[in-house]
């Protein structure tokens, strides 16, 4: 039996060491050491053999299990450096080869747009607010001189959400709650965000737009200052030769009320096809803020007074870009978005 168990130790060693990949490694293990191999079954004859020769040939039979299966598993490892290796080879680069370019992204024209004025009135000292929403009917009608049932609430048809609640038309409401919390304090804020209207969608309407709106509350604050504003806002979006003129208008939280035109930038008001033939383009709706918005908020119409602006970053953009169609700024075209240069920060 001395003699098998060596013969069958010398049969699987060479084959282990002639063993290429991970299959035929398992193959000789099952084979010599399964539970129907041949060194399994010489431990199932030891009750066979007499008390004398069975601690010997246990011994034996362990030593030959133990070094087959220490031949085993070194073989295991250089099997799997080889793998590792031939896997790095065939996986290696070549970092002599030129590198690909990487794609970079461009700021979205509105977000420049956007950005662009939030800098410029940022300079002059405004801050920027923001507000829900989701927003109650009181701030975005009641308290801007819109009770239930005035007829120029039919001019922003609304998402409603519940009776007293609805995603925001405009967002003045955010200048409602500001003048609310500051409690009778001076205040000068611009308010960016995301609008909502139920209107169809269009070259020129979408049901979801951005707005910027602007407040101004203190002592003397008078029509001379909005349009000295205006017309900054007008030069530095537009070029320094834009003139601006004022025409009036109705909003129910602003009186007196005014529509602002801009000397057209492409024809310098002689007239074109941008502006109509009329050398002047329609850009936001501004006023004075009126006596009762003031006292709603908790503010003396006697003492202090207010303007009030209003601007889609739409209509800017699609200005100052040449751009059509609206919905061209929401369909996330690659092939639209890449005309704009990327701006670094």
């Amino acid at each position: 039996m001395e003699l098998q168990l060596q013969e069958l130790k010398k049969e699987a060693l060479e084959k282990i060491a002639s063993a290429t990949n991970a299959r035929e490694l398992q193959e000789v293990k099952v084979a010599y050491l399964g539970k129907k191999g041949p060194i399994t079954e010489l431990l199932k004859g030891m009750g066979k053999l007499s008390a004398e020769e069975r601690p010997k040939m246990g011994a034996l039979v362990n030593v030959v299990r133990e070094e087959v299966t220490s031949a085993l598993e070194a073989k295991q490892i250089v099997l799997e450096e080889a793998e590792l290796e031939a896997q790095l080879s065939k996986e290696s680069i070549d970092v002599t080869l030129p590198g690909r370019k990487a794609s970079t992204g461009n700021h979205h024209p509105l977000t420049r747009v956007i950005e662009e004025i939030e800098d410029l009135f940022i300079s002059m000292g405004y801050a920027i607010s923001e507000g829900p929403e989701v927003e109650q009917d009181y701030y975005n009608f009641e308290a801007l001189n819109l009770p239930k049932g005035h007829p120029a609430r039919d001019m922003q048809d609304s998402f409603y959400i519940s009776e007293e609640t609805l995603l925001r038309t405009h967002t003045s409401p955010v200048q409602a709650r500001t003048m609310e919390e500051k409690g009778g304090a001076p205040i000068r804020i611009i308010c960016p965000g995301k609008v909502y209207r139920r209107d169809s969608d269009d070259a020129t309407h979408s049901h979801q737009f951005t707005q910027i709106e602007g407040l101004v509350i203190g002592e003397d604050i008078r029509m001379s200052d909005l349009k000295g504003t205006l017309s900054v806002f007008a030069k530095k979006m537009f070029g320094e030769d834009r003139e601006i003129r004022l025409r009036p208008s109705f909003f129910p939280f602003t009186e007196p009320s005014v529509e602002m035109d801009i000397s057209c930038f492409k024809c310098g008001g002689t007239g074109c096809n941008v502006c109509k033939k009329t050398g002047w383009i329609e850009i936001l709706g501004a006023g004075m803020v009126h006596p009762n918005v003031l006292q709603m908020a908790g503010y003396d119409p006697t003492v202090v007074s207010g303007f009030a602006f209003g601007m889609g970053p739409e209509r800017i953009a699609m200005l100052k870009y040449g751009v059509e169609d609206i919905r061209h700024f929401y369909t996330n075209d690659v092939r639209f978005l890449s005309q704009f240069q990327r701006v670094e920060a």
